[in-house]
């Protein structure tokens, strides 16, 4: 295949961004359009110039090739390419997808200027029509599109070839942290228009009701028709051009014959302002007319009226300072790979909106238009991100100015695409590629054009949160300790507002902190927010039996997170790719099928918009901590929980309470003299429905402590304790008896962060235990033992005293200095089998840990054994639950045993042991044990971020010294 479009060798020259490809505007198209996504030929050619001439198989678009069942698969980088070419160059072996089909453009279209729009394609586009050269586009995440009215004639057929080149001089400025893909991974349509149209449409809309419409006017048959005019309708009101800028225009000399410019300005009256939180909408029409009025061409926006500004260290929106709740965002699924539906976009926002997100940053690319228009319509403040990440080679290519073009297209294209959208509140260059002129360029382009909007840029922002010459308007650092931010704020020397563009790296069991860190944001003036890493696992679901992507056959094969037998969650190197970063593709707040994971539960309650602030005497306060709206959307319900069992209800009426206001309301119960430790909580739904949420959805859960634990008094009984010579304790419920564990399974933090390969390094995965003695006093036996790893030993002493009702377990163990920071210290025993469902007191129902239990009320809760496991792309610690007071685990007879401990513990109930959780890479290699394996930790050490971020804090680390715990076993 050779022509003039192969001979240039695009994709090896990176100052060639596009080819006769129609500049990007924000006009819509849709209406009308004929699309042309489905079933195409194909072929996967071996590189750009191999020879065309094999068989034609077929390939759905939109989608990746890597995800339809070619030879080229998915590979998952990070940080480094997936080939050593330096930049501009790629290599050799470059798969090339050929997509070909017939259309018959309709012969309504005759006289009409006719356009072809690709999506997205990765990574380099070339397209032909009936053989003819047609264009050429880069950019994987924009569309591309081509006027054709010069080789197609309505009302005939002609064919469509698109080229895709997958490696490419732009691939290393794509260098994300995602899968690499090859293909067409967004919709192709064509549509016609009149040859007078608009080239391009831009709203401003104030929130004091000011809005301005400025048009850009082509007409592909020559020079712009004397007399034409536009007018507009928003939501019923007309609206007429604005005869002053007209004269101003012509005075000034800037009419021209074949480009017009026209403005629109009107002021609304009682405009109803656009936030996050009350996401109102206009709906503008925008009509081009010919001199006797024919409507020659329309467009029609959503329109948000709301102002961005930053005063000072504050970013405003209409006028209010807000907290940034913000996720990073990626366009994927688990079965198409980049393609993502409108329907599952709108999934994506509404599960976050019902956990407290207000905010979105497109990491790193723009995404799928379909989400803004979300956006505006759910209410996302949205940061617009750029694709652009030269992470392999940043410092090279930051100042190449082979480069400059590409990244001022990029940034450029972006903000003329997506300029329209009120959720758009800040434009970002681009993402880890360090800092060089080639951004000085991008920023100034996007000052210059929209002064609406503040731009960021982390790269330059980390050379000096308090330089205000570079091309970030934000502080916006990665990952930045929390006390770190802290002291900037404080320091005196901070002059922009710092909004972390990543932080709390959610991969595996993670996200600890999250509750503390947000306690600082909102108390130190000059800290906002910031966004999570990140939305999504990125798991590919997999088949087992040949290692291929299950792709679009796959639905239905999954649920809860779990994929079904036969199929599993894919990361880097399960398609047998060489070079690859593991599962730090799978670092989401949610599975890959949406299944929230523990950690959103977290955030939901840290986003609260409801909250019980303190206890006064015999009142409660509660605040409404939202920005714009009050608690009329909102309903309640009292739920007192008692330490005795008891849950008692009652209808709660929230206070009329403006956003920031405070409220003193009484206690909706009389608390019992009985029943010990008393929590009340508030349960917080929806009062009617929400665009994102039925009546009667959970917002929140607040909670206060009404009354501390009573002291238990526990009676010893003479009764044999039977434990065998080595003093392990008998008991005919457990498998195996209680002994001591200071390991744990290594979540993705331990290992990435260094702190599973030091536990190793001690021996921790497999202390050997060697008894000491076993001493008799009366009815209560003393064993001792002594627990060697690779260096130090632990003195582990177990108490067993027969007790009212039960057995009273009472432990201590000694860690020596060497033992600083281990992962828990604390019993584990397994059980027999039959006993399936967990009941406790404490924190729950879901998963926690010390530093991840805000989210997580205490009450009487009760889940399966097999429910409270928790399902991470790689097997690890989890399941765990914070706070327990008491449990049992009993079998459908209610025969079990149950457990009171000392105080509020970190407990676990699995099928699983750490050593099966330790061996296996995917969950599919897991066989769950018959019995139970329980934990009982005095301590258990946080989860923190460490995998990308900071480890949790010293608070939530085990020292050495002696820890000391009891707890008493009974059969029920």
């Amino acid at each position: 295949m050779t022509d003039a479009l192969l001979a240039l060798r695009p994709w090896e020259e990176p100052e060639i961004t596009s080819w006769r490809r129609l500049p990007m505007n924000a006009v819509d198209r849709r209406s009308g359009a004929l699309p042309l996504d489905g079933d195409w030929r194909f072929q996967l050619l071996p590189a750009p110039d191999a020879p065309v001439g094999g068989a034609w198989s077929s390939s759905y678009v939109p989608g990746a090739w890597t995800m339809q069942d070619t030879d080229d698969r998915p590979q998952y980088t990070n940080v480094r390419m997936p080939y050593t070419e330096y930049p501009p160059q790629s290599p050799a072996a470059n798969p090339t997808g050929l997509y070909e089909r017939e259309v018959d453009v309709p012969v309504a279209w005759a006289g009409q200027r006719v356009v072809l729009q690709v999506g997205a394609a990765e990574s380099v586009l070339l397209v032909h029509v009936d053989g003819r050269p047609v264009g050429v586009s880069k950019d994987s995440h924009l569309a591309a599109e081509f006027d054709l009215s010069r080789v197609v004639r309505p009302g005939q057929r002609a064919t469509v070839r698109l080229t895709v080149v997958k490696w490419s001089d732009a691939s290393h400025i794509e260098d994300q942290d995602q899968w690499w893909h090859g293909g067409i991974t967004r919709s192709v349509l064509l549509y016609a228009t009149d040859p007078l149209h608009l080239a391009d449409v831009t709203v401003r809309a104030r929130a004091a009701g000011e809005v301005r419409v400025d048009c850009r006017v082509r007409d592909t048959g020559g020079a712009l028709p004397a007399g034409w005019y536009v007018s507009g309708e928003l939501d019923g009101r007309p609206l007429v051009q604005d005869e002053e800028f007209d004269r101003a225009g012509a005075e000034d000399e800037r009419v021209s014959d074949f480009l017009g410019e026209a403005r629109i300005l009107a002021t609304v009256p009682d405009v109803r302002p656009w936030t996050a939180e009350t996401p109102e909408l206009y709906d503008l029409t925008v009509r081009l007319h010919r001199p006797d009025g024919a409507v020659a061409d329309t467009s029609r926006h959503r329109v948000g009226f709301r102002d961005v500004e930053i005063a000072g260290r504050d970013l405003l929106i209409n006028g209010e300072r807000v907290y940034i709740r913000g996720v990073n965002r990626h366009d994927f699924h688990p079965l198409t790979g980049r393609t993502v539906s409108c329907d599952d976009m709108r999934a994506d926002l509404v599960l976050l909106k019902r956990f407290g997100f207000n905010a979105i940053r497109t990491s790193h690319y723009p995404n799928d238009p379909a989400l803004y228009d979300l956006a505006d319509e759910l209410g996302f403040y949205v940061v617009d991100e750029a694709d652009i990440e030269a992470h392999d080679h940043a410092h090279e290519i930051a100042d190449d100015p082979r480069y400059l073009n590409a990244f001022v297209d990029r940034v450029s294209r972006m903000v003329l695409r997506d300029k329209n959208h009120p959720s758009v509140i800040v434009w970002s260059l681009g993402n880890e590629s360090d800092y060089g002129a080639n951004h000085d360029a991008a920023a100034g382009w996007v000052r210059r054009h929209d002064p609406t909007r503040p731009v960021q840029y982390e790269g330059a922002a980390k050379l000096d949160w308090a330089a205000t010459d570079d091309a970030s308007d934000i502080a916006c650092p990665m990952y930045a300790p929390i006390e770190d931010c802290v002291a900037h704020a404080l320091s005196g020397r901070q002059t922009r507002p710092l909004i972390q563009c990543e932080y709390s790296h959610a991969m595996g069991n993670s996200n600890g902190t999250l509750a503390d860190h947000w306690a600082a944001i909102e108390s130190t003036p000059g800290l906002q927010g910031g966004f999570i890493w990140e939305f999504w696992d990125h798991g590919i679901l997999q088949r087992v039996s040949d290692g291929r992507p299950a792709g679009r056959a796959g639905a239905g094969l999954y649920a809860d997170g779990v994929a079904a037998p036969g199929h599993r969650w894919a990361y880097g190197g399960d398609f047998g790719e060489a070079v690859h970063d593991g599962a730090f593709v799978a670092d989401g707040v949610v599975f890959p099928d949406r299944t929230p994971k523990p950690a959103l539960y977290e955030h939901r309650e840290i986003a609260a918009p409801v909250r019980i602030e303190c206890l006064r005497h015999e009142g409660i306060v509660l605040g409404n901590h939202q920005h714009f709206r009050g608690l009329d959307w909102l309903a309640g319900e009292w739920e007192l929980s008692l330490a005795d069992g008891r849950t008692l209800t009652a209808p709660a009426e929230l206070p009329d309470l403006s956003p920031g206001e405070t409220a003193a309301v009484p206690l909706p119960f009389a608390l019992p003299r009985d029943g010990g430790e008393a929590w009340l909580t508030l349960r917080v739904t929806t009062a009617g429905d929400e665009p994102w949420a039925p009546r009667g959805t959970e917002i929140c859960v607040p909670q206060v402590r009404l009354r501390g634990p009573a002291a238990r008094e526990v009676v010893a009984v003479d009764r044999r304790v039977e434990v065998d010579g080595d003093g392990l304790l008998v008991h005919p419920l457990l498998a195996s008896a209680p002994t001591l564990s200071l390991w744990r399974a290594p979540t993705d933090n331990d290992e990435l962060g260094g702190i599973a390969p030091r536990w190793r390094a001690w021996g921790l995965d497999a202390l050997v235990r060697k008894p000491v003695s076993v001493r008799c006093d009366g009815a209560r036996v003393t064993a001792v033992a002594e627990y060697a790893g690779r260096v130090g030993v632990v003195r582990h002493v177990q108490v067993f005293t027969p007790v009212e009702g039960g057995l009273r377990v009472e432990e201590s163990a000694e860690l020596p200095e060497e033992f600083d920071d281990v992962a828990r210290v604390g019993s584990v025993f397994e059980t027999v089998a039959g006993l399936d469902l967990l009941e406790w007191f404490g924190q729950g129902p879901w998963e926690s840990y010390p530093d991840r239990s805000t989210g997580a009320p205490v009450g009487h809760h009760r889940l399966a054994v097999d429910e409270l496991f928790t399902p991470y792309l790689r097997p690890q610690e989890s399941g765990g639950r914070h706070g327990v007071r008491r449990f049992t685990l009993s079998a459908s007879g209610a025969t079990g045993l149950a457990v009171e401990l000392d105080e509020p513990r970190q407990v676990s109930v699995t099928r699983h042991r750490d050593a099966d959780l330790t061996a296996a890479a995917h969950h599919d290699e897991l066989v769950p044990r018959a019995g139970c394996v329980v934990h009982i930790d005095a301590a258990h050490r946080g989860v923190g971020t460490a995998s990308c971020g900071p480890d949790t804090s010293p608070a939530y680390r085990i020292p050495p010294g002696v820890h000391r715990w009891s707890w008493t076993l009974s059969v029920l």
